[in-house]
């Protein structure tokens, strides 16, 4: 196993496993409930966070990343000078996304 002062070094990490006569191919299967087994018997079982947490990272992956006419308007109102920053309202929004975050916990 690589030491973490191996892995801040920069250089490659070996990945070949010593017991490569194992068979690769071991199936996977879901109950649709965040356990999963291989028919080894291994499992592992995914928390309600951790399942949240997919589900928002599938929901924002099939949505638009940005509004690309608000960019370009924004972008407008940089160049022209007419860009307010609402301090405000951005620190506002700034505590709220924390508190969102403390949350999680």
């Amino acid at each position: 196993m690589a030491s973490i002062d191996h892995l801040r070094s920069g250089q490659p990490l070996n990945t070949n496993r010593s017991n490569q006569s194992k068979s690769q191919n071991t199936a996977v299967e879901s109950n649709g409930s965040g356990e999963v087994r291989n028919h080894r018997g291994d499992a592992f079982s995914l928390s309600e966070q951790s399942r949240a947490i997919g589900a928002m990272n599938q929901q924002m992956a099939s949505e638009a990343h940005f509004d690309s006419a608000k960019v370009a308007a924004i972008k407008e109102a940089i160049a022209n000078g007419s860009y307010k920053v609402d301090a405000d309202r951005l620190a506002s929004n700034m505590l709220r996304h924390e508190d969102e975050l403390r949350g999680l916990k």
